[in-house]
């Protein structure tokens, strides 16, 4: 299967609004109970625009959106402006075809281009094939927080990783 990464547009959000559903309604992901209106997506999807962040998506050789990516602040304090926070999510009938892998691959890139220091992923303890997709990417182990956060009535651990994107940085040299 052939598929292309390429910036997003506002036609792209009813297919980005139900991957994003589908995995609020199904998985631990997202953790919301609710599922995300149209206008919210649009919301959204024109905040980061404005913000000057990507969102991208991926395509298979008909034009259908497979999946999608977009990274943002990791937190809103100045001290954290070269830090910043990704998702990623794909369709579930294109699940496990590399296709997550290609979104992060096209973040990290735009990320590095853009002078980031770190990419951050918050990922929902037990998550395993997010993990291994952020290792092989080369993300490193930040640390478990153990029920900090609720869905559906459970208590929810969240597994941070983190990406060095300069090579040459303190972080990316204290972990080779």
């Amino acid at each position: 299967m052939v598929i292309s990464i390429r910036d997003a547009n506002l036609g792209d959000l009813p297919s980005i609004l139900a991957i994003t559903n589908h995995a609020i309604e199904n998985t631990d992901a997202i953790w919301l109970n609710s599922p995300f209106t149209l206008e919210a997506r649009r919301n959204w999807f024109e905040s980061r625009r404005a913000d000057g962040f990507p969102v991208l998506v991926a395509c298979d050789s008909a034009g259908s959106v497979l999946g999608f990516g977009s990274y943002g602040h990791f937190r809103a304090y100045e001290g954290y402006s070269r830090t910043i926070e990704h998702s990623v999510y794909v369709a579930p009938a294109a699940q496990r075809l590399g296709i997550g892998q290609k979104l992060l691959s096209a973040l990290i890139a735009q990320a590095q281009s853009g002078g980031f220091q770190v990419m951050v992923a918050a990922i929902t303890a037990g998550n395993e094939a997010s993990v291994a997709m952020h290792r092989k990417a080369g993300f490193l182990d930040g640390g478990l927080l153990p029920r900090v956060g609720r869905k559906s009535g459970r208590w929810l651990d969240l597994n941070l990783m983190y990406l060095p994107l300069d090579p040459q940085s303190e972080t990316a040299k204290d972990n080779s």
